[in-house]
């Protein structure tokens, strides 16, 4: 796979109002973390160490100091896309993609990427794009697998046991368990790789229906209307991870006791997640000093 040929979208728009009061004067993904890093440092080491390099974030609530980060932490590579001058701004976060479509015309990639910006895990975007050919997909959705008890607090995929997709469920009471599996069940992590015309569907779909949230209004109308598949986190192999880190770890980390346990996660000698991994590194470590200033 080129991974030169995916334009990826970070949607970092949200006001993270669970995170209150750290989200009082800036954005979620501009939350700070630990060492320097920002939420969204995670997201864009992943798609930078994959060889993306066509990266915009969507950014629209208290901007300034994200803004500000990525430029000093990323450089001109990365492009942060506000509102348009005249617009009613991002309803939600189908609205802001279907803003900025023109920058898949323009681009004119095979996929497009369209990824949450504050959660903390690592992945390969390249292995979850062969696994989208592998199987002639036009949506391919990222699943982390996470005990049946906990899935009410998450997105829900029911998926078959080849990976198709015969439902999402949104915070359900009664979560569909993995096939073969009635412990677990399959969260989606906010990561989605799209076949662009399969994008602009269903994106005008939503938009003419009064929908404007992937979460809650596109991925529910896929299963059936087009080749949408879950994309297992644990079949993604990344390079340098110890043998006492978590498999497949991914946090979602929208609410202050989340951010405090990641934030515990990433300590001590054996840490669930390690952040010093040299063969897949966490760019956009700004020291602690200079972040505050």
């Amino acid at each position: 796979m080129n991974s030169n040929r995916i334009v990826a979208f970070v949607l970092a728009g949200g006001e993270g109002e669970r995170l209150r009061p750290l989200t009082s004067e800036e954005a979620k993904p501009a939350v700070q973390f630990v060492g320097g890093y920002r939420l969204i440092d995670f997201v864009l080491s992943n798609l930078v160490n994959s060889g993306i390099d066509a990266i915009y974030v969507l950014a629209q609530y208290k901007p300034q100091s994200l803004i500000d980060h990525i430029a000093a932490a990323w450089g001109p590579g990365i492009r942060v896309l506000l509102p348009r001058d005249g617009g009613a701004g991002y309803t939600g976060t189908a609205s802001a993609v279907q803003q900025n479509m023109d920058v898949v015309a323009r681009e004119r990639p095979e996929l497009v990427a369209v990824f949450a910006a504050d959660h903390v895990y690592r992945m390969d975007l390249r292995q979850m794009a062969d696994f989208h050919y592998a199987h002639a997909a036009q949506v391919s959705v990222a699943a982390v697998a996470v005990p049946i008890e906990s899935a009410l607090s998450f997105g829900v995929i029911a998926a078959h046991a080849d990976g198709s997709v015969r439902e999402f469920q949104e915070k359900p009471l009664r979560p569909r368990p993995l096939p073969g599996d009635a412990s677990r069940a399959y969260a989606s992590m906010g990561n989605y790789l799209f076949e662009p015309g399969a994008l602009a569907r269903v994106l005008k779909q939503t938009l003419r229906r009064g929908g404007s949230d992937f979460g809650r209004h596109v991925l529910p109308q896929l299963p059936g209307r087009c080749a949408v598949y879950a994309y297992d986190l644990g079949d993604n192999v990344v390079p340098g991870v110890r043998p006492y880190e978590e498999r497949a770890y991914w946090r979602d980390v929208g609410t202050l006791p989340a951010l405090i346990a990641a934030r515990e996660d990433v300590l001590g000698a054996r840490p669930r997640f390690d952040l010093h991994n040299p063969s897949w590194p966490i760019h956009g470590r700004v020291s602690e000093e200079r972040s505050a200033a």
